[in-house]
């Protein structure tokens, strides 16, 4: 369907809830189309080709509120949809906070953001197979020692989402996404096999549209080594020193930061910076930024999924925590202005999610990072869920290769990095100058001073 058939649909379901007794009503409708492939030693284990198209509706009655999703766009589904919509509504409590956003925030940014490319979709089936085999062949010729594959995959979807509400709002935009994997497994050639004998590891790309993809075969020859350089990984006495989170380790710590700032973390005093706003959270050499507004990025849009315009916020200036992030619902509850934040699917009523959330980029490369370092451990994989943001205490099983003298010694593993993610971005050193946007939260290469890395 096109967009102005979406945008349609969107409206006429408001228009129907508004004319059953709603005070108030918005709707979502999404339809897509998505492919995905997976191979292991050049034989395709799994395809799939599916089209999907589903609708959310959320009616208001008064402060009551309640919300239901459809796949089917009949209008007798769609009349079924509002009767119960608005009768489930009518059962629940009636809530201040909720409610559309104001009229005089609804809008959208003007400018194309380079969200969608029409080359995802002229890409054969056979095409994007080959993508996801060579990348495989090219990391099981790299080295010998590359014995087998864990496999190779490649995905794609291209879709359409349409926004309408009862206060006159109605927009659409379409996106693409295109990406492929491969995971080798290396063997030391004197072992049989085993933990000590055999490491797998990845490397991948993903982007918004096939021409910015990595090249096949660098992708594959790059997730060849990072496998090579695991053989042979061994512990390492608890002690503590320098840490260095690699690009695609980092993002992960400036992700728990997005966790803390969620205004229903706030609202709740589910995180460990409740009531520290204005207040100085991280060294001053930290700024954190979450960009609605950045071309081809992961967590761009035009508005937001309450029809707030796209737009960029500073979550963290020089150190100080200068805002939250923000739907409408936590910014009644907080007393403050949404920041655009809203995200929601087709099932329930708006969560808060990020658009852009990264980390801007230093001046140092990865390499002059590590020759910064006496001793210490670069990370390149984190492991389990031991972050707690109601505190801030962070405690996650890790890999990687261990520093000595300003250079790479030895790989490592089955080691637990422990701290506080208060003491973490206060004790960021260095910010390196390698970010790269691979998904909606992105951060460079960061070295954390003194952290505790248990071991042995």
């Amino acid at each position: 369907m096109s967009e102005q058939q979406l945008e349609q649909i969107a409206s006429d379901l408001v228009g129907r809830a508004v004319r059953a007794g709603a005070t108030a009503a918005d709707a979502v409708v999404r339809e897509a189309d998505e492919f995905s492939t997976a191979l292991r030693l050049g034989k395709i284990e799994s395809l799939k080709e599916a089209a999907s198209k589903s609708l959310g509706l959320r009616v208001f009655l008064g402060a009551r509120s309640a919300s239901s999703y459809s796949s089917d766009f009949s209008p007798q589904s769609l009349n079924r949809l509002v009767e119960r919509t608005i009768s489930m509504a009518g059962v629940t409590s009636e809530d201040p906070a909720g409610g559309l956003a104001d009229a005089e925030l609804l809008g959208r940014h003007a400018d194309d953001l380079a969200l969608y490319s029409d080359d995802v979709g002229r890409l054969s089936t056979e095409d994007r197979i080959a993508y996801a085999r060579r990348a495989e062949e090219a990391a099981l010729a790299t080295d010998p020692r590359i014995k087998n594959s864990e496999g190779a995959s490649f995905e794609a979807t291209l879709g359409a989402k349409a926004y309408a509400n009862s206060l006159g709002f109605v927009g659409s935009y379409r996106a693409s996404t295109c990406g492929f994997s491969v995971v080798p497994i290396a063997q030391n050639g004197s072992q049989s096999g085993g933990a000590a004998g055999m490491q797998r590891d990845y490397w991948y790309s993903v982007a918004r549209r096939v021409s910015a993809l990595e090249n096949p075969e660098s992708v594959g020859r790059k997730a060849a080594e990072r496998a090579l350089r695991r053989l042979g990984a061994r512990k390492v006495p608890t002690c503590r020193v320098p840490v260095i989170f690699d690009s695609q380790t980092a993002p992960s710590i400036v992700g728990h930061i997005f966790d803390a700032v969620r205004g229903d973390a706030i609202y709740r005093h589910a995180s460990f910076l409740a009531g520290k706003l204005n207040q100085r959270v991280a060294g001053e050499n930290i700024t954190i930024l979450d960009d609605g507004l950045r071309p081809g990025g992961f967590g761009s849009r035009p508005f937001d999924d309450e029809g707030v315009p796209a737009s960029v916020t500073s979550v963290i200036e020089k150190g100080l925590l200068s805002n939250y992030l923000l739907n409408c619902y936590a910014a009644r509850k907080l007393n403050l202005r949404t920041t655009g934040n809203a995200t929601r699917g087709v099932a329930g009523p708006p969560g808060v999610g990020p658009k852009n959330f990264y980390l801007p980029a230093g001046s140092q490369t990865p390499e002059e990072m590590i020759r910064s370092v006496k001793s210490g451990l670069y990370v390149t994989e984190l492991i389990g869920f031991g972050v707690n943001v109601v505190t801030g205490d962070y405690s996650r099983g890790a890999a990687g290769i261990w520093i000595e003298d300003g250079e790479l010694t030895y790989p490592v593993e089955e080691v637990t990095i422990a701290g506080n993610l208060a003491e973490i971005f206060n004790h960021i050193a260095v910010i390196g100058s390698d970010l790269e946007f691979k998904s909606a939260i992105a951060a460079p290469t960061l070295l954390v001073e003194g952290l505790t890395v248990a071991g042995m």
